[in-house]
C-alpha cells in the first residue's frame, strides 16, 4: 500500500509529461499541415468555380457573396468577370433531399441566366444509380441534357413531375435532389444583381424610397 502511494505523484506526473508532449506534437502536426490543406481546397474550389463559367480573370472567391435562396436559406455566389465585365457566375448549392443524405454541387450560369454547366462536389448517393448524376444530365441522349437550359422560363422538373428531363434509372430520388440543389442556385442568383452582389429587392425597395422622397 505504502509503495502505491509513493508512486502515484510520480505516475501523474509522467502520464501529464506524456500528455503535454503529445499534444505538442499533435498541434505541430497540425500547424504544419494546416497550410497545404488550405491550399489544396482553394485550388479544387478555382477550379470548380472554373469548370461551370465563362472564361474570366478576375478572382471569383475574393468577390464572393451571400443570397437568399426561394427557400429561405443563402447561397455563396462567386461572380465571373471578363476585363471587368460580368459575364457570369458559380453558385455553391446543396440540398438535403438526396436517397443518401446531403448533395452539394457548383452550378454556373452565364449573364442571361442560362445553365452552363456544373460539377457534383460532394454526395452519399448509391454507386451506379444515384451517383451517375456527375454525367447523367451532361449527356445528349433523350431528355437527360440540362446544360444550355434558360433558368428564366421555370424549375428544372424530372417527367414523372410533369417536367421535361430525365431522371436517372432506377434513381428518382437522387434526380429530384439534383434538379432541385440547380433550382435553388438559380433562385439565388436571379435574387442578386450578380454584378454587384446586392439583393434585387433591396434595390427595388431603394428605388421606391427615392421615388417617394422626390414626390413628397
Amino acid at each position: 500500500m505504502k509503495r502505491l502511494q509513493s508512486n502515484l505523484p510520480n505516475m501523474f506526473l509522467s502520464l501529464t509529461i506524456i500528455c503535454i508532449v503529445s499534444g505538442a506534437i499533435l498541434a505541430s502536426v497540425n500547424m504544419k499541415t494546416l497550410a497545404p490543406i488550405k491550399a489544396t481546397q482553394e485550388k479544387i474550389l478555382q477550379q470548380a468555380i472554373k469548370d461551370v463559367t465563362p472564361e474570366f480573370n478576375n478572382n471569383p472567391a475574393t468577390e464572393a457573396y451571400m443570397a437568399a435562396t426561394s427557400d429561405g436559406d443563402s447561397l455563396k455566389i462567386y461572380p465571373a468577370k471578363k476585363d471587368g465585365q460580368f459575364v457570369g457566375a458559380a453558385i455553391e448549392s446543396n440540398t438535403e433531399k438526396g436517397f443518401g443524405g446531403k448533395i452539394e454541387v457548383m452550378v454556373g450560369f452565364d449573364a442571361k441566366g442560362k445553365l452552363l454547366n456544373y460539377t457534383v462536389l460532394k454526395h452519399s448517393e448509391t454507386p451506379g444509380l444515384g451517383a451517375k448524376m456527375q454525367d447523367w444530365f451532361r449527356m445528349n441522349k433523350n431528355k437527360q441534357n440540362v446544360l444550355g437550359r434558360d433558368m428564366t422560363k421555370g424549375n428544372l422538373k424530372v417527367t414523372k413531375d410533369g417536367g421535361d428531363v430525365d431522371a436517372i434509372t432506377a434513381a428518382t430520388i437522387s434526380s429530384r435532389a439534383f434538379l432541385n440543389a440547380v433550382n435553388r442556385a438559380y433562385s439565388a442568383y436571379a435574387a442578386t444583381d450578380a454584378q454587384s452582389g446586392a439583393s434585387a429587392q433591396a434595390a427595388a425597395d431603394s428605388t421606391s424610397i427615392n421615388q417617394g422622397g422626390q414626390q413628397q
